[in-house]
């Protein structure tokens, strides 16, 4: 089948992307100061960069890097922030200096803040003040020699108050201090093309360590080209306004949010705290974003919210959900409110990240996590690396401009992560439609084996998430005498419902084959999830 899935794109879409193999996420940064220098780049709080004092920023840092902290090309630069003001500026720094930014998590416990310093060897280190008690704990044994703190206020950011940096064995330079410093130096140019590596962009970990996926500038152009061709007439240069809810530091806000918006002339509304609802709801209103990204808890929580329907959303153009499935009843919810569907889209941190994206022209939800963007070609393959027919369940395996090299220093998990033919294997279980769409089944590793059969728990989520009353729900596989596995799902009931566990099992059994029908029902207060909104499947099952 190669590539039956064009037939499906919208008019105009371009079947392969044209991309310059010199081009470097340094130079897509520099042309967009230069385009659009009176533009407001960036919002927090109130406060607001131009493009022109954005680049002067990332141009500052950068100089600073070089010749007070000895960055090198191809060094490895840990940024450890939520959505703030410096998260750009240290992004383009990093970048013009020639460096690698290593994306790091400021939640990440102690273990995994070592882990990933280590793994990375990361020398240089930019971190938010308020996650400098967590670095204080390892710093010793880790390779970093440099730490510099970044305030809520600094790069032009709010008048707002932030924690004091915690005492560490090592000299500690202000991000203020750091851009002043770089204000009377002259960066030096770096020669970088495509190849040259980006970031380090580390998995979650979930059957292991993490691992730093290596994304080079190449990676990165070439999937904010395939964003742009697919939304086609839906982004106006110079006119998008962004709302950056989703965290900077994770692959999919990092490239559809500010990378191209950048390219773009876009205005970011950078949001630090995502759990502020009134805050959130202010921007809606005074904002009036055109493009949001989010996964389906952030969606699910805004169209539970009385007053999200009472705001105009007509500039509303694009709303794109990821890193986890969105659900129809969700989406539907979204387009009532809204007047358009959620436009659901799939990819990796591997694949920096987009492999399939719903036509963002689409005015009805699919189901489906997409066509193959531009220039992809996606296999469904069995467990023998055999082509499985159309129709049939297979593991998506991926190749693409976007598609990384390969995990950083980690030779045999490069071996396991590709085909003989250089296909990435994502993991996931997915089925082609007729018209091309791909199809998420579920992970491989969620997969629940019933009296022997195959139970995904995504399906029997986005059953029960139908019932009135259900807020969330997931579903996990426990041990059983009789059928070796059985499904236990658990339920957050939406605020002033009831409902029994009987409603739950009769409905289940209406809408789902017995196999599928969850065998134990838990009610809960709340579902564990991830930083970027991720129900966390796997810590479900240490619930009593």
């Amino acid at each position: 089948m190669s590539k039956f899935w064009l037939k499906s794109y919208s008019e105009g879409t371009p079947h392969e992307i044209t991309q310059d193999p010199n081009r470097s996420v340094a130079d897509l940064i520099t042309d967009a100061v230069a385009r659009y220098g009176d533009h407001t780049a960036f919002v927090n709080r109130g406060a607001s960069l131009s493009f022109a004092q954005f680049g002067k920023l990332a141009e500052d840092l950068a100089a600073y890097l070089q010749h007070e902290m000895g960055v090198k090309k191809g060094d490895r630069i840990a940024v450890m922030m939520p959505n703030m003001m410096a998260f750009p500026v240290a992004m383009a720094g990093i970048v013009l200096a020639g460096g690698v930014q290593v994306n790091v998590n400021p939640m990440y416990t102690p273990d995994e803040l070592r882990h990933q310093l280590n793994d990375a060897g990361v020398k240089t280190i930019v971190i938010f003040t308020g996650s400098t008690p967590t670095l204080a704990k390892v710093i010793a044994d880790t390779p970093v020699e440099h730490v510099i703190t970044a305030e809520l206020s600094d790069a032009g950011g709010p008048a707002l108050p932030s924690p004091a940096p915690a005492t560490m064995p090592t000299d500690i330079h202000r991000l203020s201090e750091a851009l002043s410093a770089g204000a009377d130096l002259t960066r030096d140019p770096v020669a970088l093309t495509g190849e040259d590596m980006l970031f380090l962009q580390y998995t979650g970990g979930t059957t292991g360590l993490s691992k730093g996926a290596v994304l080079s500038h190449g990676n990165l152009v070439a999937n904010t080209l395939q964003y742009r061709a697919f939304a086609g007439d839906a982004i106006s240069p110079g006119k998008e306004v962004v709302l950056t809810v989703l965290p900077l530091y994770h692959i999919f806000a990092l490239m559809a949010n500010l990378i191209t918006y950048i390219d773009q002339g876009g205005t970011n509304h950078l949001v630090t705290d995502p759990r502020d609802v009134d805050h959130l709801l202010d921007l809606f209103e005074t904002a009036r974003p055109t493009m949001l990204t989010g996964v389906n808890t952030l969606f699910a929580g805004l169209v539970m919210h009385p007053r999200f329907a009472t705001i105009d959303h007509s500039a509303l153009r694009i709303s794109i959900g990821g890193g986890a499935p969105v659900l129809e009843a969700t989406s539907n919810k979204w387009q009532e409110i809204t007047g358009r569907p959620i436009c659901q889209g799939y990819g990796l941190s591997e694949t920096s990240p987009v492999l399939a994206l719903n036509p963002l022209d689409t005015m009805s939800f699919s189901g489906a996590a997409g066509l193959p963007v531009p220039s992809t070609d996606i296999r469904l393959l069995n467990d023998k690396d055999e082509d499985v027919a159309l129709g049939e369940e297979g593991e998506i395996c991926a190749t693409g401009p976007q598609v990384m090299s390969g995990y950083w220093q980690n030779p045999e998990a490069n071996n396991d992560a590709f085909t003989a033919d250089g296909y990435f294997r994502t993991g996931d279980i997915g089925v082609f439609t007729g018209d091309g769409y791909v199809k998420i089944v579920d992970r491989k590793k969620d997969m629940v084996l019933v009296s022997g059969f195959n139970v995904f728990p995504n399906e029997v989520e986005a059953t029960i998430a139908h019932i009135d009353g259900v807020a969330e729900c997931a579903c996990i596989g426990v041990p059983d005498d009789k059928t070796g596995e059985a499904l236990r799902l658990f339920v957050v009931i939406e605020a002033g419902k009831s409902l029994s566990t009987e409603d739950i099992t009769a409905y289940a059994r209406e809408h789902l084959t017995a196999y599928k029908v969850p065998k134990q029902i838990a009610f809960v207060a709340a579902l564990p999830k991830s930083t970027v909104g991720k129900i966390l499947r796997r810590e479900l099952r240490d619930y009593d």
